[in-house]
């Protein structure tokens, strides 16, 4: 199978294509986002790398499909989405959520024998940094669940005024705090590739101590940067980090 032949995925969202990049890069969304959250990324980017954004099923045009809750699964069910994209150096750029399916994802394309360019993990604490008093929100009420959204600013505000749009959205949100709540890192061989750890000076999911654990998980190398803001950080920094990412690709392809 060849890239080309993937253009149909309905995993692979590919918003600004660039046939002739030096790299591409995967980057996959937070609990209750989509593909979509990566468009300015992705126009930031070209036409030095390749943007490609992962759609998870439960939302959107993949609103009729079953979520998958559980941060393995989805590693497992992408790893072969992804391989036919890594005929060129393959970066992966994941935030939260998206964060812990990049690090499983890594360590099975690795597995396969495709090392990524660079992990860049964003707003994650390390897979090995599990809080064990942290209440689930996935088993929080509707109307509490809505509270912790808005605390964290990661959803559209629209959102919470369409009574009918919240009531579709919320099931995908739920299987996502599921899967990334119920993860639990399983002590095994670390990463070849490199990660750099992004992450927001105030944000209260991830604190510093926690992302530098990152380190502990790779062999290539660790570096963190850090950005004004919470744990959305990247909704106000995005052209800012879109900007740091294309450098370090670019000193990684030299």
């Amino acid at each position: 199978m060849t890239a080309n032949s993937t253009e149909t995925s309905p995993w692979i969202r590919r918003y600004s294509p660039v046939t002739d990049a030096r790299a591409r890069l995967l980057c996959l969304p937070h609990a209750g986002g989509s593909a979509p959250f990566y468009l300015p990324f992705a126009r930031a980017l070209a036409p030095d790398v390749d943007v490609l954004t992962v759609q998870y099923p439960g939302r959107q045009d993949r609103r009729h499909e079953p979520c998958i809750d559980s941060i393995t699964d989805l590693a497992d069910s992408l790893t072969g989405e992804v391989l036919p994209w890594a005929d060129r150096p393959l970066a992966i750029f994941g935030h939260s959520m998206g964060a812990m399916i990049a690090f499983e994802l890594a360590l099975r394309l690795e597995r396969q024998g495709t090392q990524p360019l660079v992990v860049f993990a964003s707003g994650r604490r390390a897979p090995s940094r599990r809080r064990e008093n942290a209440a689930p929100v996935h088993l929080l009420d509707e109307k509490s669940m809505i509270a912790e959204l808005r605390s964290l600013s990661g959803t559209d505000a629209r959102v919470f005024e369409d009574e009918d749009l919240l009531r579709m959205v919320l099931p995908a949100i739920r299987s996502d705090y599921k899967a990334a709540e119920t993860y639990r890192y399983v002590p095994g061989p670390r990463l070849a590739a490199p990660v750099h750890a992004h992450v927001g000076t105030d944000d209260a999911k991830a604190t510093l101590d926690e992302v530098r654990a990152w380190a502990d998980h790779t062999d290539g190398g660790f570096e963190l940067h850090t950005h004004p803001g919470g744990h959305f950080y990247l909704t106000d920094q995005m052209s800012s980090v879109a900007a740091a990412v294309s450098r370090q690709i670019s000193v990684l392809l030299l």
